[in-house]
C-alpha cells in the first residue's frame, strides 16, 4: 500500500507545487494522477520515490516512511517508467535491463535468466532483441524495454510518468493494454501520471484529479463519471463523454459526429 498524509511541496522560490494531498493506493491497485500541466501530479509521483523531497507531510510505502529509507535503496525497490523510456543509448537491451540487478550484486546466471524472462514478458523475443541498441528499436519496443528494466529487480510498486505519451495512438493503446495485463499478473501496486482523461478512465482502479497542486477528487472511474463533484472534474469528463456521443452518432449513420 502507498499512503500520502497531508503531503506538500514548496520550492525555494515560494512556489507551492503540491498542497496538503492525502490519499491511499491499496495493495495491487492502480491509481492514476490526472490533471493538466502544473497541476502537481508529476511532483506528487516523484515524491513517492524521493526524486523530489516533500516539504511536509508523510509518505509511506508498505508501511515504511520513505524519509526513513536510504533514497538509493528506496528507488531500487520501486520500478520507475517515464515518457520516452530513458534507456541508456550506449547500452544494449540486455545491459539496460541488467542495470539494477548488477547494482544489487546478483549472479551473472541469475541476471541472464531474468533478462530472458522479462523480454518474453514484454513480447520481445530474447534471441532477436537482447543485443540490439536502443536506436535500433521502434518507440513501442523502447518502451517495452523500459517496462522490463523497471521490473528487473522484482518490485511490488511501480511509478509511471506519462509512459505512453510519446507513442502513436495504435501503439499507445496496445502497450497500455499489455501493461495492464502485466500489472494484474504480477500484482503490482502502481501510480501513473497522465493528462488524458480517457486513458485514466480505461486504466485506473482509482483516479486522483489534481489542479493547482490540490487534490480535487478521488474515486473510481465509475464514481467520477456518475458524480464529478467539482466543476473542473466535470469539465475534464465532458471531453470523453462528448467524443463517445459523437462516435455513437457516426455509427448510427449521421455525418460529422452529429454536429451537422
Amino acid at each position: 500500500m502507498i499512503v500520502l498524509k497531508q503531503v506538500s511541496k514548496t520550492y525555494d522560490t515560494g512556489q507551492a507545487a503540491v498542497c496538503d494531498v492525502s490519499l491511499q493506493v491499496p495493495t495491487g491497485k492502480l491509481l492514476v494522477l490526472l490533471g493538466g500541466s502544473g497541476s502537481g501530479k508529476t511532483t506528487t509521483l516523484k515524491m513517492i520515490n524521493r526524486l523530489v523531497e516533500p516539504t511536509s507531510g508523510r509518505i509511506e510505502v508498505d508501511g515504511r516512511d520513505v524519509l526513513s529509507v536510504d533514497r538509493v535503496q528506496l528507488r531500487r525497490g520501486i520500478g520507475y517508467v517515464l515518457q520516452g523510456c530513458g534507456l541508456f543509448p550506449h547500452m544494449s537491451v540486455a545491459d539496460n535491463i541488467a542495470v539494477v540487478p548488477r547494482l544489487l550484486n546478483w549472479s551473472a546466471e541469475r541476471i541472464e535468466k531474468r533478462i530472458d524472462e522479462l523480454l518474453h514478458l514484454v513480447h520481445l523475443p530474447p534471441a532477436e532483441f537482447r543485443s540490439r541498441m536502443p536506436r535500433q528499436l521502434s518507440g513501442g519496443q523502447q518502451q517495452r524495454v523500459g517496462f522490463a528494466r523497471a521490473l528487473a529487480a522484482g518490485p511490488k510498486v511501480m511509478l509511471l510518468d506519462e509512459p505512453f505519451g510519446a507513442l502513436d495512438p495504435l501503439t499507445r493503446d496496445e502497450l497500455r493494454n499489455e501493461f495492464l495485463q502485466i500489472r494484474r499478473q504480477l500484482g503490482l501496486t502502481a501510480v501513473m501520471v497522465t493528462h488524458d482523461m480517457t486513458e485514466a478512465l480505461l486504466s485506473a482502479d482509482l483516479i486522483a484529479v489534481m489542479n493547482a497542486g490540490r487534490l480535487l477528487r478521488l474515486g473510481t472511474p465509475h464514481d467520477l463519471l456518475r458524480h464529478p463533484g467539482d466543476d473542473f472534474v466535470a469539465a475534464l469528463l465532458s471531453s470523453p463523454k462528448r467524443q463517445a456521443d459523437q462516435l455513437e452518432t457516426l455509427f448510427a449513420g449521421r455525418p460529422n459526429g452529429g454536429l451537422s
